[in-house]
């Protein structure tokens, strides 16, 4: 079963989630700040992290922060206010995606094995709706995209991108020209068959863009196509 790390201040919160995830067989540690749950990070190891985002001294967006820059480790964000701009924050500075609290065990459960799935290295070929699959190694210009070692460079510089930024470039690329709605992207990235999380997309386009593009206001690559959604531009 996944080790998860979780990082949340309120005593009643960490409580009830740890017991609940530990019920399901979860091997979980528990912190109660920010500056816990990074020392406890590296001892631990954890498969994903649920991270609280209002937490005293570094809050939650500092530490996604400090995870980001050296770990590609899936990280959930736990918020309060489903319609708060922290969900917004939160997925820009890094999450792959976000609870409402409070949440049932059960749904806990579902998101976290929904987070590591997508997460997970793809089979060779794997990536777009098209068969046959892509090459293992593709070349856009200066930007290659190694699908079976999941390495991407541009200028012969690897590049260091999130869990959710890899598989959402590793989709796109595989279709280059295809146009697919934020619908059809929740349901083929982030596997969620439900509506409204539009965000999550947006969030991580513009993450990858930044990553990526030469001009982040001027993509080359992750294209938007307005009134419909993105695709992957045709070189």
């Amino acid at each position: 079963m996944p080790r998860v790390l979780l990082i949340e201040d309120d005593a009643a919160v960490r409580h009830g989630v740890s017991l609940a995830l530990r019920r399901r067989g979860h091997d979980v540690a528990a912190a109660a700040s920010g500056e816990e749950g990074l020392t406890t990070l590296p001892a631990f190891r954890p498969d994903i992290v649920l991270l609280d985002l209002m937490l005293p001294g570094k809050d939650g967006f500092e530490v996604c922060r400090r995870i980001r820059a050296d770990r590609q480790l899936p990280i959930i964000m736990l918020t309060a206010r489903g319609d708060d701009l922290d969900v917004v924050l939160g997925l820009e500075a890094g999450a792959d995606d976000y609870i409402v609290k409070p949440a049932r065990g059960e749904v806990l459960e579902a998101r976290i094995r929904a987070v590591l799935r997508r997460t997970a290295p793809p089979a060779l070929g794997e990536g777009g709706p098209h068969e046959p699959g892509p090459a293992p190694v593709e070349a856009h210009g200066q930007l290659v995209v190694d699908r079976a070692g999941l390495v991407v460079t541009k200028n012969g510089q690897d590049l260091a991108l999130a869990p959710s930024e890899m598989k959402l470039l590793l989709f796109l690329s595989a279709a280059p020209g295809q146009v697919f709605s934020r619908q059809q992207l929740l349901e083929h990235v982030w596997e969620h068959s439900y509506h409204g999380d539009a965000r999550l997309v947006d969030a991580c386009v513009m993450r990858l863009r930044t990553k990526i593009e030469d001009t982040p206001r001027s993509p080359r690559y992750v294209q938007t196509v307005r009134g419909f959604g993105y695709r992957f531009g045709p070189l």
